[in-house]
């Protein structure tokens, strides 16, 4: 930031503040001195009104008349004429309202609603109709001044629209604004030319430093115009020039030389960021030695695949294929990383991925999930652009799991890849192929539920020991929200699966069965209800622990 912007951000402030308070002191005079004026006048025209309807009830009483209804009523027509006698502007209007929310009379024709007869009611209740108060009456919002008038039991009440009664306040409003606002800009204008001329010499010192950067020409002096700091500066620049004169050539081949490292290892990153994550490039630029050094870490992995992509390819050209494969992989990635999750590999139509390598955040299992969620909306806007080309639409499944694997550099010098191992792999594989057993997007291990309790809505599948182990693990689907319907259905499950478990068949059924009533066509509950009844008729044996084991991958 130069001097001259310091400077300025110095001076500015103070001006602006000084001719804020000026112009919003003389706004506040201004604007309280011609509401109080304009509010005395609706108060005044309320009084008079108020005495003259007391005097002409008062003549009625004392000619003995009071109780007869034509004399009543030419008295409240003449009180009608009067309120109209009052009236100075084409907004202004003044009505009366009976007990029952009925039309005195008005000033002008309007037609209130129950809710208008409610706000007038309330006001004169709550005793703020000896104030001013604000109300809506049809499509305009007005300030009111009001009475109630005993003998007729009438709420009388004396409006004017908002905007007739505040537009000077408004005028004087806009004037304060174009005023302040114009006084700021000049007071900048003059601050900007005057920090210029004073820092003029101080000028020449920079344009003299950056035209020597720009041309290399070390001949270039500062002139000295003033013996003060600034003239010092000047000299000493130019002692300094002299300096760097003398080593010009070294610094000349140094800088080249750096230029070409930077520029070979700015080529390899490159190219290479394009296979390996930019963490990784990093990382072993830094330190080379670490390249084929495994690490054991607790990460989340994600494993999604299209469903009967097989089906898909052989209906669309091969060209058309690739490219909206292409886009689909554009949309999964960008989500992936941008929830800083590491796309390890292209598994024909499949992707796998991993969150919390190289770089280990707290809410990595989280994140994967969250991923997962922005993946399968994401396909819903892809499909609308398949639909309108007359393409199939994709169907994901996303499967992911949370724990200790082994994650570095796999392979050797010529070939290897940065990816993770383990049977934790292995089981966020499986995971994903029973998002298709299932029928959900989405299928997450027990290990990766806690990482998200609490914070999504989860649901409780099932129990399952997938092909190749023997030890059961519980699995769940877990969505961004759900609607009524479906928070109704979730909590009815898993309080079904607690009476699952705990083999009371009978009754976990009579939920699933709930469920079904709500929407029949909830797969999981069709299958739990199913497995109840068979239970109920052949338990399980005694050593029973809840575990399918899926003989399919």
């Amino acid at each position: 930031m130069s001097i001259r912007i310091k400077v300025v951000l110095v001076i500015i402030p103070i001006l602006v503040l000084s001719l804020l308070i000026a112009g919003l002191s003389s706004y506040f005079f201004a604007t309280s001195g011609i509401t109080r004026i304009a509010r005395e006048f609706l108060g005044f025209k309320a009084d008079e009104l108020e005495k003259y309807m007391l005097t002409q009830w008062q003549v009625l009483v004392e000619s003995g008349l009071s109780d007869r209804p034509e004399m009543r009523a030419a008295t409240q027509e003449g009180m009608a004429s009067f309120a109209a006698t009052l009236i100075r502007s084409t907004t202004e209007l003044i009505l009366a309202v009976d007990g029952d929310g009925a039309l005195a009379f008005s000033t002008s024709p309007v037609e209130l609603t129950p809710e208008e007869w409610d706000t007038i009611r309330e006001v004169f209740e709550t005793g703020r109709a000896e104030g001013f108060f604000t109300l809506r009456l049809g499509d305009t919002e007005r300030v009111g001044r009001g009475f109630f008038f005993e003998p007729f039991s009438w709420y009388v009440v004396l409006t004017e629209a908002r905007t007739t009664f505040y537009q000077d306040v408004e005028k004087i409003t806009t004037q304060t604004i174009y005023i302040v606002a114009g006084s700021i800009l000049f007071a900048s204008l003059l601050v900007f030319f005057f920090v210029g001329y004073l820092l003029r010499p101080l000028s020449r010192v920079v344009s003299t430093m950056q035209g020597i950067i720009a041309s290399t020409d070390l001949s270039q002096r500062v002139p000295v115009e003033y013996h003060d700091e600034i003239g010092e500066l000047s000299h000493t620049f130019n002692l300094m020039v002299e300096g760097l004169d003398r080593a010009y050539t070294s610094i000349k081949n140094y800088a080249m030389e750096a230029v070409v490292a930077r520029r070979n290892e700015m080529k390899i990153r490159n190219i290479f960021q394009k296979y390996v994550p930019q963490d990784i490039i990093d990382q072993f630029f830094e330190h080379p030695e670490s390249m084929l050094v495994g690490d054991n870490r607790v990460l989340a992995v994600l494993f999604s695949d299209i469903r009967s992509f097989t089906t898909i390819s052989e209906g669309m050209p091969p060209d058309e294929l690739v490219e909206a494969l292409n886009r689909y992989f554009a949309l999964m990635v960008d989500i992936i990383t941008a929830r800083n999750g590491i796309v390890d590999k292209y598994i024909g139509d499949a992707i796998m991925a991993f969150f919390g390598a190289p770089v280990k955040r707290p809410d990595d299992g989280y994140n994967a999930v969250l991923a997962a969620i922005e993946m399968t909306e994401k396909v819903k806007e892809f499909n609308q652009r398949q639909i309108e080309e007359g393409k199939p639409e994709f169907r994901i499944g996303v499967g992911i799991n949370y724990g200790l694997v082994t994650v570095g550099n796999i392979g050797c010098e010529k070939k290897m890849d940065y990816t993770v191992i383990g049977d934790m792999v292995n089981l966020a594989s499986r995971l994903e192929g029973l998002t298709k057993y299932y029928h959900q997007e989405i299928v997450i291990s027990e290990s990766l539920f806690r990482k998200v309790e609490g914070k999504l809505p989860v649901r409780l599948l099932d129990t399952v020991a997938v092909k190749g182990k023997h030890r059961g693990v519980r699995i769940y689907t877990v969505k961004r929200e759900l609607s009524p319907r479906q928070e109704e259905i979730w909590k009815l499950h898993n309080e079904g699966m607690e009476l699952y478990y705990a083999r009371r068949f009978d009754e976990a059924a009579v939920l699933f069965q709930r469920i079904l009533e709500l929407d029949p066509q909830d797969y999981p509950a069709q299958m739990l209800s199913r497995r109840c009844r068979l239970y109920v008729v052949e338990p399980p044996p005694p050593d029973w622990d809840g575990v399918e084991k899926m003989l399919v991958k």
